[in-house]
């Protein structure tokens, strides 16, 4: 009888607490998104399962010694899997449409306000009851705003790693809900006429300037901010290596196996993070909202940018272009060409919007190094 009642205490059955419960069924909402809604499945899916997997009680997955934590420590800990992220999405990215387009840059810069908006909105509500803040915990939350999962979760792990999970679910989340939440903000904004505008077709862009590219902003990035070097140097060596032509091995490598291994292993590490005592805060429920409201204002911001450049250009820019200067690559492009052929069936804004939307990635890279030279 007492081998009896050791093996029943020892299930789960009678060791679940209500908080373990309630986040085995985020994390089982987190895989039906990826799975049943096909948002953002590469990250959601495995950090959904890895939040079921740290609430089993007992199992100690997620707590020192585990192989989740193990993840943890070995690859967000030392922010060793977001820089390997940067490098597949560099090998991945053609930069072309920013070249021959370079003032998109200011789109990309202009998206970027949502994030500073909301470190100020980060410190007031220290003002509500039951939330409070550090300033490096402000700065972790605002990159939200960059819609850019990576650089978020990079930083969270070098300002705020106790609120990463909550960072981390937010920034994909709201990454996946990007053809919600756009456009609504771009027609609110923009004119049914300031829609339907064409933009004239880009230049076509040399294999040297791709190649001379990322030196270039790697360079500038050494001599004007160099806390921003170890994203910006990661996403400046994949993309050398696929505009080089030499070392086709490595890029391919970058692009697929390596990238594909790293996100599994930091979408189980963030899910780790996902714990009853760390996630069932009154803040987050505050990260979730700033959340929200970074991304709106990063989408507004690129829109009125755009609306200025249009009234200053000689040539003709569609506002809705702007809303790509977020760093969610290629979902925000993508929901801007929908937009516009929404508004004019012969309006091709796809490759336009490329190029505020790489601007958005080396924009929120450049954001976060600056924060970690304000408070890191």
């Amino acid at each position: 009888m007492d081998a009896f009642q050791t093996l029943l205490q020892s299930t789960g059955v009678l060791n679940f607490t209500a908080g373990q419960v309630v986040m085995l069924l985020v994390g089982i909402g987190l895989l039906y998104l990826a799975i049943a809604k096909n948002f953002e499945p590469l990250l959601l899916l495995p950090i959904g399962f890895g939040a079921v997997l740290t609430n089993v009680p007992l199992a100690g997955m997620g707590e020192v010694g585990g192989f989740l934590h193990m993840f943890y420590e070995v690859g967000v800990g030392t922010g060793l899997f977001p820089l390997l992220i940067f490098l597949g999405v560099g090998a991945m990215t053609d930069f072309g449409a920013l070249i021959a387009y370079p003032r998109m840059l200011f789109l990309g810069a202009a998206a970027q306000f949502g994030i500073f908006a909301t470190l100020l909105g980060a410190i007031a509500l220290n003002w509500v009851p039951g939330m409070s803040f550090t300033f490096r915990e402000a700065a972790a939350i605002a990159i939200i705003g960059g819609a850019d999962g990576p650089t978020a979760i990079f930083l969270a792990s070098q300002l705020a790693p106790e609120l990463l999970g909550a960072i981390a679910v937010a920034a994909y989340s709201y990454m996946a809900l990007v053809p919600m939440i756009q456009p609504p903000i771009m027609k609110a904004l923009t004119s049914q006429k300031e829609r339907e505008i064409q933009m004239t077709q880009l230049r076509t862009v040399s294999k040297k300037e791709k190649i001379l590219f990322p030196l270039i902003l790697l360079m500038l990035t050494i001599l004007f901010l160099p806390t921003a070097a170890p994203l910006i140097g990661m996403l400046c060596l994949g993309n050398l290596m696929r505009e080089a032509g030499v070392v086709d091995r490595l890029s391919k490598t970058a692009q697929n196996e390596l990238i594909n291994i790293v996100t599994i292993f930091l979408g189980l590490a963030v899910g780790s993070r996902l714990s009853a005592e760390h996630f069932l805060t009154t803040q987050t429920l505050g990260i979730l909202i700033l959340g929200l409201v970074a991304f709106a204002i990063g989408t507004g911001s690129g829109v009125i940018m755009a609306k200025v450049m249009n009234k200053l250009s000689k040539e003709p820019i569609n506002p809705l272009v702007g809303a790509a200067g977020v760093s969610a690559v290629p979902m925000a492009a993508r929901v801007v060409n929908k937009v516009g052929l929404q508004a004019n069936p012969h309006n091709f804004l796809l490759m336009h919007a490329m190029g505020p939307n790489v601007a958005g990635v080396i924009g929120s890279a450049v954001a976060a190094g600056i924060l970690l030279a304000l408070v890191g």
